[in-house]
């Protein structure tokens, strides 16, 4: 079954819409104030909002979750979200990882600034997510969502039977993050994110697609955690 990925810039952050013959959805909803981008790249791809089946949250940090409220609104779709992580969305906490990097860290410093001026509106999680795989087939989509812990407590991805990975912020690749692709500079624990890792390549992901940045192939991270 055939699957077609379009990214869609959200502000900082790129959500990633999958349609397949059977159903669309949605991954990540990007910073908030973000459905107008949302609803342009819809047109542009002739959808209507009622064509996006599931909302995939990767984790609770803002600039993934901000619009989630609005575009769960327009969509009526239910949203997916980690338990760890589903406070984030319910109760608008506002979070920052630790830097794990020298720029990381001063990253984290300079974004700590804006905080204060960043909201999200609260919005129920309909689909709380565990520690195992949730499949997509009843949403049209030959894949599952998988743990993915690291960045995030509660950081899962998509894999596809492609091998087509959309994987948050396990990985970066785009200014000012980074300059080339590979493991991110921001996370809660380093040791879990290789492990997650090592656990996607074992599954069989071929490409990555992050939050931030251009899609690259899984060698580049295979060479790095050698």
């Amino acid at each position: 079954m055939t699957v077609r990925i379009y990214p869609v810039q959200l502000g900082f952050d790129r959500g990633y819409i999958l349609q397949a013959a059977d159903g669309a959805i949605m991954i990540d909803a990007g910073m908030p104030k973000q459905t107008g981008r949302f609803l342009k790249a819809l047109k542009r791809l002739s959808l209507r909002p009622g064509d996006i089946r599931l909302i995939v949250l990767t984790h609770g940090h803002w600039d993934h979750i901000g619009s989630a409220g609005e575009i769960k609104k327009l969509t009526g779709a239910p949203v997916a979200l980690h338990g760890l992580e589903k406070d984030a969305l319910e109760k608008s906490v506002i979070s920052l990882p630790p830097g794990v990097t020298p720029w990381g860290r001063l990253f984290v410093a300079i974004m700590a600034a804006y905080m204060p001026f960043v909201h999200i509106d609260a919005t129920h999680v309909d689909i709380v997510l565990d520690n195992g795989e949730f499949s997509l087939a009843a949403y049209g989509i030959p894949g599952r969502i998988i743990y993915t812990p690291g960045h995030s407590r509660g950081s899962v991805s998509v894999l596809l039977d492609t091998g087509d990975a959309f994987v948050g912020d396990l990985a970066m690749n785009a200014f000012p993050l980074c300059f080339s692709p590979g493991l991110p500079i921001l996370a809660e624990d380093m040791e879990k994110v290789k492990e997650s890792w090592k656990m996607l390549l074992d599954k069989g992901a071929k490409t990555i697609y992050p939050a931030h940045g251009e899609f690259f192939s899984a060698d580049i991270i295979r060479d790095v955690l050698l």
